[in-house]
């Protein structure tokens, strides 16, 4: 669960009136599993988020449910040597501090910025598939299709905007700077469109085709008689996705576009 999703999910528990404890990571010095501000909600039969899996987070469950079993418990805080006190082979050391949680901790709880906004053209079987992965990581998302009926049936996460609109490429003006774009739709022509309206722009922090290498050369001559510059032209992927991974389902395809997403933004 990404951190906006775990906020937004803690936020409920809060406000059905789940009695818990928020485990948050602090000063955390050399290898461990996760880092300051990392957390994770335990109530009596629930945990929300993971401070790092293994004997650290199990024995930190334990301690927040020995907290939960008092009427009331004051802040608690642990500094642990992950080698010497819990035999993790990580080498490092962190705080853990346990607090009961309630309306306060909630608005001292950062939202963070997401990690990138994409406009996602396409609600085909590829587009179906890049958006069920991107359900998982905290992004924005403007998934846009003039077919209505395209979409699936099942609600989307709160970060993924459906738009049913047309023309679709009229969208793109309404992208904020540096935004990603994916364009993967049913039609070479509407490709086209909405591919030539992101390279007009120019401001584009990821511009991905979904093709050949053909339809990357013939797509190309057209926009250089358009009259686009050959180094805004030079950042267009098309095809998309990492290298090495085999084969053309669109949840292998979905996989690599993703993961090639979260390059382009670590790479910033």
């Amino acid at each position: 669960m990404n951190e906006a999703l775990l906020r937004h999910a803690a936020g409920q528990c809060l406000a059905r009136g789940v009695r818990s404890v928020e485990v948050r990571v602090g000063e955390a010095r050399g290898s461990v599993p996760r880092g300051d501000g990392t957390r994770m909600l335990v109530s009596a039969d629930a945990v929300l988020g993971t401070i790092g899996g293994g004997h650290l987070e199990w024995q930190a469950i334990a301690t927040a449910r020995r907290l939960l079993a008092t009427p009331a418990f004051a802040p608690l805080t642990q500094t642990i040597a992950l080698g010497p006190t819990l035999g993790q082979c990580c080498g490092g050391a962190l705080s853990l501090h346990f607090a009961a949680f309630d309306a306060d901790a909630l608005a001292r709880w950062p939202a963070p910025a997401p990690q990138f906004t994409l406009q996602l053209y396409g609600a085909g079987h590829v587009g179906r598939a890049i958006a069920r992965l991107l359900e998982g990581l905290h992004c924005r998302v403007q998934w846009i299709d003039e077919r209505e009926d395209e979409f699936p049936g099942e609600a989307s996460a709160p970060h993924i905007e459906r738009l049913c609109v047309e023309p679709v490429e009229a969208e793109v003006r309404a992208a904020p700077h540096g935004c990603y774009y994916l364009v993967l739709t049913h039609s070479h022509d509407l490709d086209q469109r909405i591919t030539e309206a992101i390279l007009q722009r120019g401001d584009f922090g990821y511009l991905g085709l979904i093709g050949s290498a053909t339809k990357r050369a013939r797509f190309l001559h057209r926009f250089e008689q358009r009259g686009i510059p050959a180094e805004v032209l030079a950042r267009l992927t098309c095809p998309i996705g990492v290298p090495g991974i085999g084969g053309k389902e669109p949840e292998l395809i979905a996989i690599a576009v993703v993961a090639q997403l979260l390059q382009q933004q670590h790479a910033v």
